[in-house]
């Protein structure tokens, strides 16, 4: 269902992702992000970058987006496909902590890169490899 960057399930998703990056805070870097998650539940949850003085701080779009999925309900395994926009010309993937903290609830997740021009599928296990997870705990 997620396996063509131009199929029509993208739609709400990048819609969300879209309207999502138009709320970003960004007065430091000027770069804004915006993301979406559509869970197994049929929600798609959308988060912005949001900046911080003290950088450290900072939240990512796609960390945003998660946290609101989860105070809605999802669950490890409840996600179905994501989607992040940027405003520049080359595609931007989630940075490392973004890929580790989206890999608790979904290995195999298909991300979506887009800006105005172009898309790219991944699949997070090949923009994560060998990625640290619960299981590690066992």
């Amino acid at each position: 269902m997620f396996d063509d960057p131009q199929a029509p399930e993208w739609t709400p998703l990048l819609e969300a992702a879209w309207k999502a990056r138009e709320q970003a805070h960004a007065p430091y870097s000027h770069f804004h992000v915006g993301a979406a998650l559509l869970t197994t539940s049929g929600a798609v949850v959308g988060g912005c970058n949001v900046e911080n003085a003290a950088y450290p701080v900072t939240l990512c779009a796609e960390r945003g987006a998660l946290s609101a999925a989860v105070a809605l309900g999802l669950k490890p395994g409840g996600l179905v496909a994501a989607v992040v926009v940027t405003d520049v010309p080359q595609l931007t993937p989630p940075c490392g902590a973004c890929r580790q903290a989206l890999v608790e609830f979904a290995a195999r997740l298909p991300v979506l890169l887009a800006n105005r021009q172009n898309r790219e599928l991944h699949r997070l296990e090949d923009l994560l490899p060998h990625s640290f997870t619960g299981g590690h705990f066992l």
